[in-house]
């Protein structure tokens, strides 16, 4: 990266830093943004020199791009806690702030491994997804089928359906999660490469977020110190306190895609189980009972994610199958009827 780019980004930094600090001049955290703003103006300088001593022409002032004016305003307009990606997108630090923090929550310490035991908070992840494709799988392949029946048109409709259902989430979780992936992988190097250049001001940005987060400066700048020492561990810790990530979970867009196309196809083979072994007056009877059945289920288990209770879990979630299936097999019998 260009000095020059490297400066714009500073300038950019600054910039947003203080519209934060406007949004929150009755909060505790406008005295993190203000700081937050002067380290990144003290960068920028830095930058601006050694690219005037490369000979680069520097602009007279900074002027915001379209792209920050878009930010600023939606962050104006729906709050930072709502905006916080698209920041942290933008090279702006510290909205780890706007995490939700259990009172008396303890800060991260070296001797207490804290850090370590919060990597596995997000494993029942890959279970939830799980359970969510199958779900749409079996939601969208059951009101598939009947909106076949209702149409009176050929079931071998469904088979493609339940194929293209499944490429059509497996490729879109693979383009989510690539582009999130990507989005992490450039912040996280850019943090490793500031905490290389100048690990005293990284510190400093991380004990103004303990501070802002309730510690006594002596103690937040104390800790900081100590994160920092280590290399590794002060990488680590700069992106979950600064950027919100986990490096350790980054995720996989391979497996996404392989998951989600596995988990929908799963869901979306039950309502057409019957009509594997052979279509008979009974096969349509028998999916809508095995689907129902399966909705229910899904619903239960998804009663663990919500803390619900898993009979008002399942009966919702059957109530809305059944409610999506209803109309579909209506729009099929109107449909059926109007084009035959």
């Amino acid at each position: 990266m260009s000095k020059l780019k490297s400066w714009q980004e500073e300038q950019r930094s600054a910039y947003l830093y203080r519209v934060l600090a406007e949004i929150e001049k009755d909060s505790p955290r406008a005295k993190l943004f203000l700081e937050l703003s002067r380290e990144a103006d003290n960068q920028a300088h830095v930058w601006a020199d050694a690219a005037r001593g490369e000979g680069s022409r520097m602009p007279p002032a900074y002027r915001p791009d379209l792209r920050t004016r878009i930010v600023e305003q939606l962050t104006r307009r729906f709050g930072p806690r709502s905006m916080r990606s698209m920041l942290a997108a933008m090279k702006v630090r510290g909205m780890s702030v706007y995490s939700r923090i259990e009172p008396g929550h303890p800060m991260p310490d070296r001797s207490t491994g804290i850090e370590r035991r919060h990597r596995g908070l997000a494993s029942g992840g890959n279970l939830r997804a799980a359970v969510f494709g199958v779900n749409d799988g079996l939601v969208s392949n059951a009101s598939l089928i009947l909106g076949v029946a209702g149409a009176g048109a050929e079931s071998g409709i469904v088979v493609a359906g339940l194929l293209a259902g499944a490429f059509s989430m497996a490729a879109g979780e693979y383009v989510s999660v690539r582009s999130q992936r990507e989005m992490y992988e450039y912040q996280i190097g850019l943090e490793r490469d500031e905490l290389k250049a100048y690990p005293e001001e990284e510190a400093k940005e991380l004990a103004l977020i303990y501070e802002a987060r309730g510690l006594k400066w002596v103690e937040a700048k104390r800790l900081a110190d100590s994160m920092i020492a280590d290399p590794q561990l002060g990488l680590d810790t700069l992106a979950r306190e600064e950027l919100g990530l986990n490096p350790d979970e980054l995720g996989s867009p391979w497996g996404a895609a392989t998951f989600s196309f596995l988990s929908f196809a799963a869901g979306a083979l039950i309502p057409l189980l019957p009509f594997l072994f052979g279509k008979s007056p009974w096969s349509l009877s028998v999916s809508i009972g095995l689907t129902a059945t399966a909705l229910f289920a899904v619903g239960s288990v998804l009663s663990l994610f919500t803390g619900q209770g898993a009979l008002r879990g399942g009966g919702r979630m059957l109530l809305i199958g059944a409610a999506a299936g209803t109309l579909t097999f209506m729009i099929g019998r109107v449909l059926g009827v109007t084009l035959g």
